[in-house]
Formats: structure tokens, sequence, C-alpha cells
């Protein structure tokens, strides 16, 4: 049969459809993380090593500290001395600021186009303290963090763990708690004193205990199908889930790598497409590794 010029774009068209195709049902978590950033730490952290954020407008990231908050009835430590520290896109040191909060995790929050911090106890399990909730840290016009802050939530409950280190869904305008010693993820929503749902996580499919992986994080990916990441500190690995729990893949951290005690409870973050994690051998104060686990993170 003889092909005219009609026949064989069709069937070239037909082939580019099927690689494209191909290519969108082969789109996975990496086998292997991949180093996209490294951020060695230029002094030491005022406390913890706790989260990074990542605020597109300026192109810098926003690591901060977790700890020291005030002692119930001492009245000459009105605010916690956990520090935010500023960073380049190519990881180098800007500036350092103390909004003065015990940060559990810092996000930029697209819909109000802020950089926000929730902090240790937002929940109240630990009984009512101050300076508590969720905040809306400032900027100057060029990035530069300030010392000045305004209120977004007070305590909520609904968190659970007064330790957890919530993520934000903007698209859903809802939040991911996990909750220590456990596989399970609570849903969020500011509005309801509640939890609106809670996600078991099948951590058994990757080998794992839930002693293995980090115990208060969660990283929330935006991914459709690779939303939650947590980390396997034991296996030196991130594991990733979809909404209903399912492990979806497994991405290998280097092997070189040294991870510690405080990769269960601190020094992990998601931004700008990349999990992050805390490296406290390296260099004088330790680096936050930013891998790509995903061939779809953005």
């Amino acid at each position: 049969m003889q092909f005219n010029k009609t026949t064989l774009a069709l069937a070239c068209l037909f082939s580019l459809f099927s690689l494209l195709n191909l290519n969108a049902a082969q789109a996975q978590v990496l086998p292997e993380a991949v180093v996209g950033v490294k951020i060695p730490l230029v002094s030491k952290p005022t406390s913890r090593p706790m989260t990074v954020a990542y605020v597109p407008n300026f192109n810098r990231y926003y690591i901060a500290d977790g700890g020291l908050a005030p002692i119930p009835g001492d009245m000459d430590m009105a605010v916690s001395k956990s520090q935010i520290h500023v960073y380049g896109a190519a990881g180098e040191f800007l500036q350092s600021a103390k909004p003065g909060y015990d940060n559990r995790s810092i996000y930029f929050n697209t819909n109000t186009r802020q950089l926000e911090s929730v902090t240790y106890n937002i929940s109240s399990g630990a009984g009512f303290t101050p300076n508590t909730g969720i905040f809306a840290l400032d900027l100057s016009e060029n990035g530069d963090l300030l010392e000045s802050s305004s209120q977004v939530f007070a305590f909520n409950p609904a968190f659970g763990d007064a330790a957890t280190m919530p993520t934000y869904d903007a698209e859903g305008k809802r939040y991911f708690a996990k909750q220590e010693h456990s596989n399970i993820v609570w849903i969020v929503a500011l509005d309801k004193r509640e939890k609106v749902a809670e996600i078991p996580l099948d951590i058994a499919a990757a080998g794992a205990l839930y002693d293995d992986i980090s115990d208060h994080y969660v990283a929330y990916t935006g991914i459709s199908g690779e939303e939650l990441v947590v980390l396997d500190v034991d296996h030196k690995a991130a594991l990733v889930f979809d909404l209903k729990g399912k492990l979806v893949g497994k991405s290998q951290l280097p092997p070189t790598m040294k991870l510690r005690s405080q990769n269960h409870f601190n020094g992990l973050g998601y931004a700008n497409g990349m999990l992050f994690v805390y490296h406290e051998p390296e260099g004088e104060f330790g680096t936050y590794y930013g891998f790509k686990i995903s061939d779809q993170a953005k």
C-alpha cells in the first residue's frame, strides 16, 4: 500500500500523541533524590533548625528556628528568641531577624501573598501559652524579613499534637498535620475546631515502622497523586503517598548523609518543589539540602 502525505502526517501525529501519553504515564517519584540546592548555615541556630519556606516574589529561602518559647510566669521572656534566616536562590546568606515566635512551620501563602508561621502548641495541646497560633511575618519591599508581624489565627485544637509541623495546601485552604508516634495525618480547616478527616499513611508498604519516620512533619507537594511526603530517617528515603495514604513511591537520599535524631523532630521542609532535609554534620553549623523527589515538581 502506498502512503500519501496525509496518511504519513496522521501517522506522525498519532506517534506524537502516543509519546506524550507514554511520558505522562511514566511521570513518577524519582527513585533517587536529586540535589537542587544546598544551603550551608552561616551561624549557629538560635534554637533548633526547624523548617524552610520559599517566597517566589523575591527568589529567597527563609529558614526558621524553633524552640525557646516563653516560659509561663517568666515576665522577662515575652517572646521566643528563635530567629528566621534569609538566604538567596543559590544558598547565599542575606540576613537574620527575630519575629519572636517558636516556629514549627513557615510557608508562603499564595492566597494572602504572605509569609506565615505556625507556632508550637497551636492546638493548645500543652496548655495555653502566649504567642501561639498562625502569624503573618512582615517583609520589606525587597524581601528582607522584619521583626513585626500580625496574627492570622489563634490556637485551634484541630491540629492535634502540640509539636506538629503542619503543611499548607493553598488551593484547598487546608492544613495537613502529622500526629506524633504514628502514621496518622490530620486534615485541618481553620474554621473548624475538630479535624476534617484523617489519613493513615501506609508506611508498612515501604518497609518502615512509625518510629522510623519523621515524628511531626509531613510535606504537602501540590502534585496530584503524590501529595504527601514523610522522611524515613532510618532508611534515608522520602516516602511519597497520595491523599488516601497509599504509597506511590520512594525516593532514596544519598547514602553518605548522616541523619540524626533531630531529623525525626525538626530540620525538614518542602519549598520551591523540593524536600528540605537538615544535615547536621556538614559545615560548621549544618547544611540544608533541597531534594527534587518527583519529575512532576515545578
